[in-house]
């Protein structure tokens, strides 16, 4: 049996693990992230019997398990987040940006959706404005499997609602009682309009269409400049004329890609309205 503690990752170890998650998802690690590294995956090393990181990342590996490979990415990732998280977005949505589309379907995707909070207070900004009815659906995407199944299931802490307004939580959300105490389930209706799946956004986007707003938050700030720049550019390529891009408030694009308009310091939109 393995015994525990096992032996600290060493510089060689957390180099080899930092250049594996950038090739893989484009992230890049620092050195100060060691211990967030190390502490993620050791657990996943006690469960499997793994005796050593080295032997672990001998088993992930370029050519090692793919599946394996990708619970070490779920591990890693950082996935912080909440409902309304940078709220002034949100009403930028209800106020100017929503108002300001008019296409037959309007198609909104949340490009690094973690466990979906995102994409469901986009969610609930849409049906209070366009109404439940209406053809509007939300897009939400992310590289983690095990944050997608949060997502589908769309059952959270209540913690977690600490921004999203008080009339929403009413009027979208259904509180959880018995053994579901302390936690809230998006309603039905809104789960409807949402669709999940997984795609990496420092690979060839796969055919998903064209979005009228995009939400591109918290991410780029993990990747470097040239990665950075592939990424805006791959998914601003998706945004449909009069569309427009939201990154984060800690986030500033190097080179806005052709055709995108800076509107206001996170907001941008791609011309021919």
């Amino acid at each position: 049996m393995t015994q525990w503690p096992f032996e600290p990752m060493n510089d060689r170890e957390f180099e080899a693990y930092s250049g594996l998650i950038e090739r893989l998802v484009g992230i890049h690690l620092t050195p100060l992230k060691r211990a967030m590294v190390s502490g993620r995956l050791s657990r996943r090393l006690r469960e499997l019997g793994v005796a050593s990181f080295g032997d672990y990342f001998r088993l992930i590996d370029d050519g090692g398990d793919a599946a394996e490979r990708q619970v070490a990415i779920d591990l890693v990732t950082t996935n912080e987040t909440h409902f309304f998280r940078e709220p002034k977005h949100f009403e930028l949505l209800k106020q100017r940006l929503l108002p300001s589309l008019d296409s037959k379907t309007l198609r909104v995707w949340s490009a690094a959706c973690s466990s979906g909070e995102e994409a469901y207070s986009i969610a609930m900004v849409m049906a209070d404005v366009l109404g439940e009815e209406a053809a509007w659906e939300v897009f939400g995407s992310d590289v983690s499997l095990r944050m997608l199944q949060m997502a589908r299931r769309a059952l959270y802490p209540l913690d977690r609602a600490r921004e999203l307004p008080l009339d929403y939580l009413r009027r979208y959300c259904l509180r959880g009682t018995g053994e579901y105490a302390g936690t809230l389930l998006v309603e039905r209706a809104l789960r409807r309009h949402t669709q999940f799946a997984r795609l990496n956004l420092i690979e060839p986007l796969p055919e998903i269409g064209r979005f009228d707003l995009i939400f591109l938050r918290n991410v780029i700030i993990y990747f470097d400049a040239d990665t950075k720049r592939r990424v805006v550019g791959s998914v601003a390529s998706r945004l449909r004329p009069g569309g427009w891009l939201v990154v984060g408030h800690a986030e500033s694009l190097i080179d806005v890609p052709p055709g995108l308009g800076q509107v206001l310091p996170t907001v941008y939109r791609k011309g021919g309205a």
